[in-house]
C-alpha cells in the first residue's frame, strides 16, 4: 500500500521560513515523479514544484520560484520543500503527491495526473 505522510507545516510570519516532508512507503522515489501542490480556501489545487528523483530534474511554479527549494532524499525515502521568504498568499494546505510517470514540467503541474497523494499540512503565514 502506498502511503505519503506530509509534516512541517504551522504557523510564520511574513519572510519567514518553514521546511515540509513528505515520506513516503511502499513505493521507491527513485520510481517516480514526486508533486508538491497546495490548496487555499475557495481555490483550486496548485501545483508549487516538481522532483523526479531518478535524476533530480525540478520545476517550480512562476509563484514560487526563487523561494522555494524540492529536494529528496532516496535513502530515507522522503521529499522535502524547503520555503522561504514566505508571504500571506502561500497560506494553504500543502500535499504532495506522485505518480509513475517520469515527466517534469508544466504540463505534468495538473494534480490529475497525481495517483497517490498524503492527507496534507496546513501553512499559515500571517502579515
Amino acid at each position: 500500500e502506498v502511503q505519503l505522510v506530509e509534516s512541517g507545516g504551522g504557523l510564520v510570519q511574513t519572510g519567514g521560513s518553514l521546511r515540509l516532508s513528505c515520506a513516503a512507503s511502499g513505493l521507491t522515489l527513485h520510481d517516480v515523479t514526486i508533486g508538491w501542490f497546495r490548496q487555499a480556501p475557495g481555490k483550486e489545487r496548485e501545483g508549487v514544484s516538481l522532483i523526479r528523483s531518478s535524476d533530480g530534474n525540478t520545476y517550480y511554479s512562476d509563484s514560487v520560484k526563487g523561494r522555494f527549494t524540492i529536494s529528496s532524499d532516496n535513502a530515507k525515502n522522503t521529499v522535502y520543500l524547503e520555503m522561504s521568504s514566505l508571504k500571506p498568499e502561500d497560506t494553504a494546505v500543502y500535499y504532495c503527491a506522485a505518480n509513475h510517470r517520469p515527466y517534469i514540467g508544466s504540463y505534468y503541474m495538473d494534480f490529475n495526473w497525481y495517483d497517490y497523494w498524503g492527507q496534507g499540512t496546513q501553512v499559515t503565514v500571517s502579515s
